[in-house]
């Protein structure tokens, strides 16, 4: 076990799958304790919480919970804090991501798209600031490479990201000196599910525009957020591009 991770316990947003569950296996594998939040992915969230208690005993809880829902994210909070006795690490990784298209855009993709990426973030951040700062602990948002470079067609999600890339610097700020606030931005990590628009030929475009010429991978994307949670003292307010160069690039 890495002692940098040992016993720290983490609260991540939409853990179950894809990213969130990379990121949970490579800090687990550090001697983490997990509070996996998920949403509707219970069946992913159950086999991953058996999978790392089989390897550690009682050392990955699950929750459940609408991030919308602001009455419920104290709780969250709460109860990892009730499970393990404390609270060192927030990640904020849970993410609706879909197009919006100019003339089609209404409340309700506003609503789920600024709230789970941005709103819900923030408001996190408020319920955890507490007890993050008594642990001298830390906060590790996920954004998108795509926040200084919108992504056509995809202009709610991109204001969503924008605004959590700027969260991560005023929480940097206002949470200074006690808690670290850092972000992940990546690229192209793992293709979206049953969309249509990443076909093959949308796919090689990308990965020709890539400077590594590759996809990444979730260990790309959670080895960045153990090196910000374990690695960097010195380092808050900053945006790490995970996106093997794609940003340089386009």
């Amino acid at each position: 076990m890495n002692s940098g991770l040992e016993d720290k316990v983490v609260l991540i947003t939409g853990g179950a799958k894809r990213v969130g569950a990379s990121i949970c296996r490579l800090l687990h594998a550090g001697g983490a304790k997990l509070m996996i939040h998920y949403r509707s992915s219970a069946g992913e969230a159950r086999a991953l919480q058996s999978e790392l208690n089989l390897l550690r005993p009682n050392s990955a809880a699950i929750i459940q919970g609408d991030l919308l829902n602001l009455a419920i994210l104290p709780s969250l909070v709460q109860e990892t804090i009730g499970h393990f006795g404390k609270l060192d690490v927030l990640i904020n990784n849970a993410s609706s991501y879909y197009p919006t298209e100019i003339g089609e855009i209404d409340d309700t993709q506003w609503e789920d798209l600024m709230g789970s990426n941005l709103k819900a973030p923030l408001f996190l951040a408020q319920a955890a600031a507490s007890e993050l700062r008594k642990q001298h602990g830390s906060i590790v948002n996920i954004t998108d490479m795509h926040v200084e470079r919108p992504k056509k067609g995809y202009i709610v999600y991109s204001v969503a990201k924008a605004g959590l890339m700027t969260l991560t610097k005023s929480l940097a700020l206002d949470l200074a000196p006690d808690v670290r606030v850092n972000a992940v931005a990546p690229g192209p990590v793992l293709w979206p599910e049953d969309n249509p628009q990443f076909d093959e030929v949308y796919r090689q475009r990308v990965i020709s525009q890539t400077l590594l010429k590759r996809i990444g991978e979730g260990d790309d994307v959670a080895k960045a957020v153990r090196f910000l949670i374990q690695d960097a003292p010195f380092i808050t307010g900053q945006v790490i591009a995970v996106d093997g160069g794609r940003s340089l690039n386009l």
